[in-house]
């Protein structure tokens, strides 16, 4: 399969091409102005090295040993050292996905030309990510101020020769994965150690990749909804436009449009036109005003991760125009940090809403169908602990919601002070996209379950597309099976994109 070309300027990048980078589906190369901005800003860096006038990580100590010089003949030393002193990462390496969008994203900050790295160095991560040769970065170990230290010093461990990294996916010594690659390590010069580990690199990362993630499942939603509210003869009169254009938020709108769209075509809505039943429950009459609140949550994460991917997060920042090297704090990633934590919250109320639409599935009182959607129920359980797992995960979501963000630890002997613990935020918010999806799994199998006791009548056709491939993956449960697999199934589909696509076609 050919693979996308993405030009990388620092400045244009797009959460979706990181994606296909993550994914190994395009190359990656510089552009040429970039290139010529690499030049020049490593160009001064060299310059203040060769001299006497002290600058911060060019000829001196790191954090709290800000104020110790470091004689020229020992300054590849500093570099090399500050790199293997800061890898202390420990627990599980970050998937190659995100391990991936993290070489990505520290590439195009160092094409912005602010970071004073040389060429040949930059070079080399390009030709890492286009070889395939991924560096093992375990994913705990940073608390977001001065950046992700730790990860990225374990990204950079890899250019230096150094640490482990993955070549098509064999994790192996990083100097064996290089030269399988054809590749050399590089020996750091003035400051390159230090434009190597500063940054939110890590945090945007696994935030990108569960940015798009939680985009989908805000979709996928409102497709489990639909088959819910389809499955308990609900009402369509929640979602006309009227209501929303008189409370118009657009994440609202956009999910009451969605919703439509789902559920255009339903037979099974003109079935229960004079029904004596005059509301439904807020799990089902409420769900543009929840899911669109998501929606709302997610457009504000985007913003903040559209601006961050594709800004310079270095300290100190190198100006060529003024030919001034600046300490600063852009580093600090406490806006990544809010960002996901608004991503955590956001997907746990799409899960919440979607287990109180399960329950209103599966018991008997609340949904005028078999209980538990059980035939011959009492020798058969049915659905009913698939409930009390999404319950479960709900539940964890709820604690992993907690916000990072407010959390602060000082550190570097009280030099840095307030840290953001945006790392954090996005591992939190990782697991629960995790639990989100499984928690919309067992809603659409319970939901299909329900729509088998409704035919012949047809639910709206992107409701009744998604119906079909889960029943083309999952039979009709006659009586108890092992579930976890028909959970799987459903997850499956799910993660591969193809349920989403299809109601997507259905509804076009």
């Amino acid at each position: 399969m050919s693979r996308a070309r993405i030009l990388i300027d620092g400045d244009t990048l797009k959460l979706e091409e990181i994606l296909q980078v993550a994914r190994n589906e395009a190359t990656v190369e510089l552009a040429p102005e970039a290139a010529a901005r690499v030049r020049a800003s490593r160009a001064l860096v060299d310059r203040v090295a060769a001299g006497d006038t002290p600058a911060y990580g060019i000829n001196t100590g790191f954090g709290t040993l800000a104020e110790v010089r470091i004689d020229k003949k020992d300054l590849r030393d500093l570099q090399r050292n500050l790199i293997l002193s800061h890898a202390c990462g420990v627990g599980t390496p970050l998937p190659l996905p995100e391990a991936r969008a993290l070489l990505l994203l520290r590439c195009n900050v160092l094409a912005k030309g602010f970071s004073g790295i040389r060429p040949e160095t930059l070079g080399l991560a390009l030709d890492m990510l286009n070889r395939d040769v991924v560096p093992v970065v375990p994913e705990r170990g940073s608390v977001g101020a001065s950046g992700d230290l730790a990860p990225l010093a374990h990204l950079a461990l890899v250019f230096i020769g150094e640490g482990e990294a993955y070549f098509q996916g064999q994790r192996l010594p990083a100097r064996q994965a290089l030269e399988r690659a054809g590749l050399q390590p590089v020996v750091l010069e003035a400051k390159e150690g230090l434009a190597l580990v500063n940054g939110t690199q890590a945090m945007c990362a696994v935030g990108t990749l569960l940015q798009l993630r939680a985009e989908t499942l805000a979709d996928l939603a409102d497709v489990a909804g639909s088959m819910t509210l389809e499955g308990l003869l609900g009402s369509h009169k929640p979602f006309i436009p009227e209501i929303h254009d008189v409370r118009a938020h657009p994440g609202q709108k956009a999910c009451a449009a969605h919703l439509r769209r789902i559920l255009a075509g339903s037979e099974l809505v003109e079935t229960h036109v004079n029904c004596s039943k005059v509301q439904d429950p807020y799990s089902l009459r409420c769900m543009p005003q929840v899911h669109g609140a998501a929606r709302e949550g997610l457009s504000f994460a985007r913003r903040i991760l559209e601006v961050e991917v594709n800004s310079a997060t270095d300290n100190p920042l190198v100006f060529t125009e003024t030919e001034r090297i600046v300490s600063g704090g852009n580093f600090h990633g406490q806006p990544i940090s809010l960002a996901m934590d608004v991503v955590a919250m956001a997907l746990t109320q799409l899960s919440s809403i979607s287990e109180r639409r399960v329950e209103q599935l599966v018991n008997p009182a609340l949904s005028g169908l078999p209980a538990f959607l059980a035939k011959n129920s009492g020798l058969n359980s049915g659905f009913m602990i698939a409930q009390v797992t999404s319950a479960a995960l709900v539940a964890e979501s709820r604690v992993l919601s907690h916000p990072a963000s407010v959390d602060s630890i000082p550190s570097s002997a009280g030099r840095e002070d307030h840290v953001s613990m945006g790392m954090t935020a996005a591992l939190k918010g990782r697991q629960v996209s995790d639990f989100t999806r499984s928690c919309l799994a067992i809603e659409v199998l319970c939901a299909a379950q329900a729509l088998d006791f409704r035919l012949p009548v047809k639910p709206g056709k992107g409701a009744l597309a998604a119906y079909e491939l889960v029943r083309s993956k999952v039979p009709h449960m006659d009586r108890d099976r092992e579930l976890h697999k028909d959970i799987e199934a459903v997850s499956q589909l799910i993660d591969s994109g193809e349920l989403l696509a299809t109601v997507r076609s259905a509804t076009a």
